[in-house]
């Protein structure tokens, strides 16, 4: 396969680029242009490399449509972009961009060879490549061509999975008049398959809600492994996707929660102003089905948008219903988990709201004792039975006789346990024990015990989740 793509690439291993690139293999070529891996010798590092063959070169649109890729992947910061590294042109007058070498392989190849993916991953990366889209659609630039084989799945230098969107070669920028130009001159202008009703009717009459679009149908392929709109031929295709409503997620995939295929139908809306309106909307939906840590991925999409004036200042990030262990900086307690920004639910949070409403009843009544240094009441005598105190409760006086000072009466152990009052119910953790302290008893005085704060529970800080990836072989 490699010596059949030489003639077509019209390069050979062993050749050097530009003077500073030396070609290690060729990775792929077409019609109009060629990747190839190559080594740069000052830098001593592996990098890829793109650029037009020489018939290319007597299309301009096609010599418009990479200098648009290499201005876009520029303009987007994101770590989910292929950082392109140089641009210029060989001797032959044909343009080339210098990328990021990278190992894996793209999300149309996985899967092929792996098949449907588990939910809360293929929420994962959909997210990472809402990240690199919310910074394109900020600085006004629309993909138009989003599929799996434009999502390439790597791994950072810590081994964790991670996605890069590639191909911006017919992306639109509104500032670019020469944009406008050659979408102008364009019958097709994407894939089919991932395309919206309105990219179908005019290529140059779309905008981020087109993106959406393309989102949508991806999330849906990398669920069931299939695209949702099928067709034998191109016109019975166009006509599924103008007309046709789209299968519901769950006949292909019947475990998958309701709330997630409501979040594909509301992407497949074929009236744009009913879709999610921002990439950040979309992203807060899906979060709910993502790995908590997915959280950082809505944060920044969100933050993009808002400082772009895109999104609005009171978006939130609702919690993850996933099961994954709390992320860094939570706790874990006997009565449940904590994690900042990730309120508990249920009758976790019901039992710990009422080992306050102890806590503080006890402090509240400790005070009121200190400030009744006189004889205690009936109602003291009673408390303290109920807190450890072994002194006898004696009857409400009359009005008219004086009240008497009861005997001095010996007091418990702190380490005492309370009592009793109600049997736990099933399924719900009692409270537990509160520590009392307690003071001597003096001659004349009842001694009620103070409480002291509880002491919180601490535990381990837990271990980030680990990858849920797979191992890749080195392709581009």
């Amino acid at each position: 396969m490699e010596d059949e793509r030489k003639p077509a690439a019209g390069v050979n291993e062993g050749d050097v680029l530009a003077g500073k690139y030396r070609i290690d293999k060729v990775l792929g070529a077409g019609g109009m242009g060629v990747v190839v891996a190559a080594h740069h010798i000052q830098l001593d590092e592996k990098v890829a490399i793109k650029f037009l063959l020489p018939q290319a070169l007597a299309s301009k649109e096609t010599v418009a449509r990479f200098a648009r890729e290499a201005r876009a992947a520029v303009k987007i910061k994101s770590e989910h972009v292929a950082r392109v590294s140089d641009v210029g042109t060989l001797e032959n007058g044909a343009p080339y961009m210098v990328m990021e070498y990278l190992h894996g392989s793209d999300l149309s190849d996985w899967l092929k060879q792996r098949g449907a993916m588990p939910i809360d991953q293929a929420a994962e990366f959909v997210l990472q490549a809402c990240e690199a889209i919310a910074e394109a659609h900020a600085v006004g630039i629309v993909h138009r061509d989003l599929k799996p084989s434009n999502l390439f799945a790597t791994r950072r230098p810590d081994g964790s999975p991670t996605i890069k969107v590639l191909d911006f070669g017919i992306s639109k920028t509104g500032k670019d008049p020469s944009g406008m130009q050659m979408t102008a001159t364009s019958s097709v202008m994407g894939s089919p398959l991932y395309m919206s009703p309105e990219q179908l009717q005019s290529s140059k009459d779309v905008d981020a809600r087109s993106d959406i679009w393309s989102i949508g149908i991806i999330l849906h392929e990398l669920l069931t492994g299939d695209s949702p709109f099928q067709a034998e031929t191109m016109p019975q295709l166009v006509v599924g996707i103008m007309s046709s409503a789209p299968p519901p997620l769950r006949t292909k995939r019947p475990e998958a929660p309701r709330g997630l295929e409501q979040v594909i139908l509301k992407c497949l809306d074929k009236d744009r102003a009913n879709r999610f309106q921002t990439v950040g909307d979309l992203a807060v939906a899906l979060f709910e089905f993502a790995p908590r840590r997915s959280k950082i991925s809505v944060e920044r999409i969100t933050g993009v948008l808002r400082e772009a004036g895109l999104a609005s200042a009171s978006v939130a990030v609702p919690p993850s219903s996933n099961s994954e262990g709390p992320p860094s900086g939570g706790t874990k307690a006997s009565w449940g988990s904590t994690a900042p920004g990730i309120p508990m639910t249920g009758s976790k949070k019901t039992i710990f709201i009422g080992l306050g409403v102890v806590v503080v009843a006890l402090l509240a009544a400790g005070v009121v004792v200190q400030m009744r240094q006189s004889a205690p009441s009936p109602l003291d005598s009673a408390s303290s039975a109920t807190t450890g105190s072994i002194a006898t409760a004696e009857p409400a006086p009359s009005a008219a006789a004086p009240r008497e000072v009861p005997e001095p009466q010996p007091v418990v152990s702190a380490a005492a346990p309370m009592p009793s009052v109600d049997a736990p119910k099933p399924g719900v953790l009692p409270n537990p024990p509160v520590a009392l302290a307690t003071t001597p008893a003096k001659p004349g005085k009842t001694v009620r015990p103070t409480p002291s704060a509880p002491r919180p529970s601490t535990s381990a800080k837990p271990a980030q989740p680990e990858s849920t990836g797979n191992s890749w072989g080195g392709r581009l």
